[in-house]
């Protein structure tokens, strides 16, 4: 009988994987001596699990044998060759064949006997139930985890997993940079891919040391970890890690990729104002053209028949949309008042949320009552899975909005002392684009503090968002009081 040698470890570990095929070849040397097995071809190291079909090394020494030549197989033990009814399967069948002659094992004994044969099958069906069952128990305690609030694999970047405490910490290198990536893309000014250079430009990699590409911001940008929670299997979890970013800022950012998702026609032409009006007739998107060196723009006129006529030439746009927004526009002098002015009140605004905070906090404690209610009746087969998933998520999403506020009434006083802030640091920047030509910016400045807008006779109409329009309302009331007083000194 002449035999091949075939050794298995299923881990990658690279220490321990040398260290037990060393201890297999040793082994099997030893008992090939002993016994006096005539060993022939090469020594075949398998670094692959056994638990499905396709294996390299075990197809090749299958081969040789078929082409015979070899006889036999010696390995340390039958879950060694098979740990899945296909490859299990075929050594039985060759057996039966008569291909292969002869198994030996130094801690298993096997004749080509029915009865070796029915002692071989109930080996390979061990090793395929411990298989099975271990895959089973590893499921099982991830599932535990998540419930647990623990992330159960390889943290994302930005975190990192303690091996020590078996919890999720905050990366405090990357952290901050993950921070600053949502907040850049949340400004409608970067798309994917300056921001994968950005990465690039401040060396922030992923966690096995890899350039991070577009595909992976898009995930990072769309992952609710960010935010303290965890999706697993399609459902939503409340995590104990600490979120890096506010649900505020993440809806922001999935907003924006839900709009630039949308599929966008090639542009032969750099109309930077297209998508921002239609037509007041028709309700037809405006379309532009280039003539004599000049942009035009008109109503496509796809809605079918049209009142609308004239051509707006975009030098003639660019003024009427400087004359918008000069009516929200606001001074540095002026806004650096206003600031320093909510600085006084957020103070006094930190003391009046108290009795705010209180009730949200009655909420919350409503709102956690719900989730334990909820876990009940499913548990007693009231509801299905998806009806409780569905549940679930809307109800986890309401805790992070009540923990959210809290947080904000604690830390800064009333939650409209930061909104201001930003109103009153766009009027500002509505200022610095009058004098800048920077007219793709203004385009989105224009699409974020309004909406609707209509072009009707060579003219824009704007729709102002609140509270720009109280602005609006404000300047256009103080220019005609300025004027009257003009008229009638």
């Amino acid at each position: 009988m002449r035999y091949i040698i075939y050794t298995r470890k299923s881990t990658e570990d690279g220490d321990k994987q040398v260290l037990s095929i060393e201890a297999q070849l040793a082994e099997l040397w030893e008992f090939a001596a002993k016994e006096k097995l005539e060993i022939v071809g090469p020594t075949f190291v398998e670094t692959k699990t056994a638990k499905e079909p396709g294996r390299t090394k075990f197809a090749e020494m299958l081969s040789l044998i078929e082409k015979g030549k070899a006889d036999g197989i010696l390995s340390w033990h039958p879950d060694r060759l098979a740990r899945n009814s296909v490859d299990g399967g075929k050594i039985i069948y060759l057996i039966d064949r008569g291909v292969i002659k002869s198994l030996k094992f130094p801690t298993f004994w096997f004749e080509p006997t029915p009865q070796g044969l029915f002692m071989l099958s109930i080996a390979f069906g061990q090793s395929k139930y411990y298989v099975d069952n271990l895959s089973e128990n590893v499921k099982r305690g991830m599932r535990q985890k998540i419930r647990n609030g623990i992330w159960p694999v390889w943290a994302p970047i930005g975190y990192l997993n303690n091996p020590k405490t078996r919890m999720i910490d905050i990366d405090l290198k990357k952290a901050p940079k993950i921070r600053k990536l949502f907040g850049l893309y949340a400004t409608g000014e970067q798309n994917l891919i300056s921001l994968a250079n950005w990465c690039k430009e401040n060396h922030l990699k992923g966690n096995l040391g890899k350039e991070i590409s577009t595909s992976n911001i898009q995930k990072i940008l769309q992952n609710v970890f960010y935010i303290g929670l965890m999706k697993y299997k399609g459902e939503i979890f409340e995590g104990k890690h600490k979120p890096l970013i506010s649900k505020k800022l993440f809806d922001k950012v999935q907003e924006i990729l839900k709009q630039r998702g949308k599929p966008q026609k090639i542009k032969k032409h750099n109309f930077v104002f297209l998508g921002l009006m239609k037509c007041s007739s028709c309700g037809a998107s405006i379309t532009a053209e280039a003539q004599k060196g000049h942009n035009y723009y008109r109503c496509t006129k796809k809605k079918g028949i049209c009142q609308e006529k004239h051509y707006l030439r975009e030098e003639a746009l660019i003024e009427q949309i400087k004359s918008f927004l000069q009516k929200i526009s606001l001074s540095n002098q002026i806004t650096k008042k206003v600031l320093t002015e909510l600085e006084k009140e957020e103070q006094q605004a930190k003391e009046q949320a108290k009795f705010v905070v209180q009730n949200l906090k009655k909420e919350l404690v409503k709102v956690e009552k719900q989730l334990e209610k909820l876990l009940d009746v499913y548990l007693n087969e009231v509801i299905s899975t998806e009806e409780y998933t569905n549940r679930k998520q809307k109800i986890l999403t309401r805790k992070l909005e009540l923990q959210e506020k809290i947080k904000d009434f604690e830390q800064k006083g009333l939650s409209w002392l930061e909104p201001a802030r930003e109103f009153v640091l766009k009027l500002n920047y509505a200022g610095k684009l009058l004098n800048s030509e920077n007219y793709q910016e203004m385009t989105t400045f224009l699409k974020n503090i309004g909406s609707n807008h209509i072009l009707q006779n060579q003219k824009l109409s704007f729709c102002w968002k609140f509270p720009f329009n109280l602005a609006a309302e404000q300047s256009e009331a103080a220019h005609k009081s300025l004027t009257f007083t003009e008229m009638c000194p």
